[in-house]
C-alpha cells in the first residue's frame, strides 16, 4: 500500500516509478480521488458539528422559553440528521475508492532495480560452480522418478487431478530429508526461528501480504479462508497490527509448509514433472526490520538461501530481477536459480525480495523507535529457503547415475539413514 501524502508531497517521483513499471501516471487520479475524499470528510464532519452548535442552541431557547425559535432549531436539526446517513456513505465510498485504487498498484522498484519489460531484462548478480563436475546433459526428474518407480503422477492424477504427484520410498524420504536439512541450517547457522504456521489464513491477512485483491484466482479458497500460497503470508502476519520496540528488530522467522497454488496463468507450462504443482513444500524466510537495515538483510537472506545450495553443491546463478519481472509486493528481488541437466537450463529455485513498508502499511505493522517517541511502519522481507520440491528435482538431475540411481547428497545423509544412493523400486 502507497502513502497518499507522500504521493501528494512528490507525485512526479510516484509517476515516474509506475512508468519504470511499465505502468501509465496515477498521481493525478490518486490525488483527485484524495480530494474527494477529505470533501466528503469535512462534509459529514461539518454537518456533525452543526447538529453539536444546534443542540446548544435549542437548549438556550428553551431556557429562554423561545418555543418558537426552539421548534425552528430543532427542524434543522431533523433535517441535517436524515442528510447524515448520505453524507456517511459518501465518505465511506470515497475512502473506499482511494483505498482500492491504491492496493491495486504495485511496490516502487529501488532505483538500482535493472528496468525491462519482462525477465529478458533480468542481470546476472553472481554464480556458484559445483565442486563436483556439472552434468550438461541427463534425463529429466520426472524420467528418473517414472523409472525407478518411486515417483508417480498417474495416480496422484486418479486421486486429484493434474499438477500433483505421489512419492514413494526413499524418493519420498529425501523430500523430507531436504525440508528437514534446510530448517536445521537457517535455525542452527542463520538466526532464524522455526515457526510452525496455520495453514489457513483469513482474508485480511491475504491482503496484508498482498496476495489479495489481484491475485484473487490464483489462490485457493476453503469456506471463509484461503490456504496459504506460501507461508509468507503467515510469517508475515505475525507482527500485523502491532508496535514492535525497535530493540526487538530484527525479527527472523523461518517455516517448513505445504503451499497451495492454483497456477491460473501457467496453462500450458511445466505439466509433465514437480516443477509446477497445486501443492509442494517450501522452507520459507522472513525477516522484520528497520528501513535503515532493510538493504543489508536483503543481502543476508540472499546468502542464507545460498547456503543451502552451497551445501548441497548444487550449480547456480543469481538474477536480479527487472521492473517489468519482479512481484507486485516487491521493491527489489533476486531470484536464485538452479542448473537442471535435464532442461538443460537454469530454473527458479529460490526469489528473495525487500518489499519496504509496503506490506507493513497493509498490516498496519509498526515500530518505536529507540527514543520512544517516533512510531513508523517497519520493512519486511520475504525469501524461499528454498522450494523442497525444486530442490528434489535438482539434486535428481544433478546427481544422477548412468544406471538410473541417484547419489544421495553428503550433506544430506545423516537424514537418510546414511543411505548413499536412492534405487529403483526402493520402496
Amino acid at each position: 500500500m502507497h502513502d497518499i501524502r507522500a504521493i501528494r508531497e512528490n507525485p512526479d517521483a510516484f509517476d515516474e516509478a509506475l512508468h519504470r513499471r511499465g505502468l501509465p501516471p496515477l498521481a493525478a487520479t490518486l490525488l483527485g480521488l484524495d480530494d474527494s475524499r477529505k470533501s466528503a470528510v469535512s462534509a459529514a464532519q461539518a454537518n456533525q458539528e452543526r447538529r453539536n452548535a444546534l443542540a446548544k442552541e435549542i437548549g438556550g431557547a428553551k431556557k429562554a422559553k423561545d418555543e418558537a425559535r426552539a421548534s425552528a432549531l430543532m427542524a434543522e436539526v431533523a433535517q441535517l440528521k436524515e442528510e447524515a446517513p448520505a453524507l456517511d456513505t459518501a465518505q465511506t465510498q470515497a475512502g473506499t475508492a482511494l483505498d482500492e485504487t491504491l492496493a491495486a498498484i504495485p511496490n516502487r522498484p529501488n532505483p538500482e532495480v535493472p528496468e525491462g519489460a519482462d525477465a529478458h531484462g533480468n542481470v546476472e548478480y553472481r554464480r556458484f560452480e559445483a565442486k563436483r563436475p556439472q552434468l550438461a546433459t541427463g534425463r529429466q526428474h520426472f524420467e528418473i522418478g517414472e523409472a525407478s518407480g518411486l515417483m508417480d503422477f498417474e495416480a496422484a492424477t486418479r486421486m486429484s487431478g493434474a499438477r500433483f504427484v505421489v512419492l514413494k520410498g526413499h524418493l519420498a524420504r529425501l523430500e523430507r530429508a531436504l525440508g528437514q536439512f534446510m530448517l536445521d541450517l537457517h535455525t542452527g547457522e542463520h538466526g532464524y526461528t522455526e515457526v510452525a504456521p496455520p495453514l489457513m489464513v483469513r482474508d485480511e491477512a491475504m491482503f496484508g501480504t498482498a496476495q489479495l485483491p489481484k491475485f484473487r484466482d490464483d489462490q485457493f479458497a476453503v469456506r471463509e479462508h484461503w490456504l496459504i500460497p506460501t507461508a509468507e503470508v503467515p510469517l508475515t502476519n505475525l507482527i500485523r497490527e502491532s508496535i514492535l520496540t525497535e530493540e526487538e528488530l530484527p525479527l527472523r522467522f523461518t517455516a517448513l509448509t505445504p503451499c497451495f497454488r492454483a497456477e491460473a496463468g501457467s496453462a500450458g507450462r511445466d505439466t509433465r514433472g514437480m516443477l509446477r504443482q497445486h501443492q509442494f513444500n517450501k522452507v520459507e524466510l522472513v525477516s522484520i526490520t528497520t528501513p535503515a537495515e532493510s538493504a543489508h538483510e536483503h543481502e543476508r537472506m540472499l546468502g542464507s538461501a545460498e547456503a543451502v545450495l552451497k551445501k548441497l553443491d548444487l550449480p547456480y546463478r543469481i538474477m536480479t530481477l527487472c521492473t517489468g519481472d519482479m512481484g507486485f509486493a516487491s521493491q527489489k528481488t533476486y531470484d536464485i536459480e538452479v542448473w537442471m541437466p535435464g532442461q538443460e537450463t537454469f530454473r527458479e529455485i529460490s526469489s528473495c525480495s525487500v518489499c519496504g513498508d509496503f506490506q507493513a502499511r497493509r498490516m498496519n505493522a509498526r515500530y518505536r523507535a529507540k527514543d520512544g517517541k517516533a512510531v513508523n511502519f517497519v520493512h519486511t522481507l520475504n525469501g524461499s529457503g528454498v522450494a523442497v520440491g525444486r530442490a528434489l528435482i535438482a539434486v535428481m538431475e544433478n546427481y544422477q547415475n548412468p544406471d538410473g540411481s541417484v547419489t544421495v547428497p553428503s550433506a544430506l545423509k545423516a537424514y537418510m539413514g546414511g543411505i548413499d544412493r536412492i534405487e529403483g523400486h526402493t520402496v
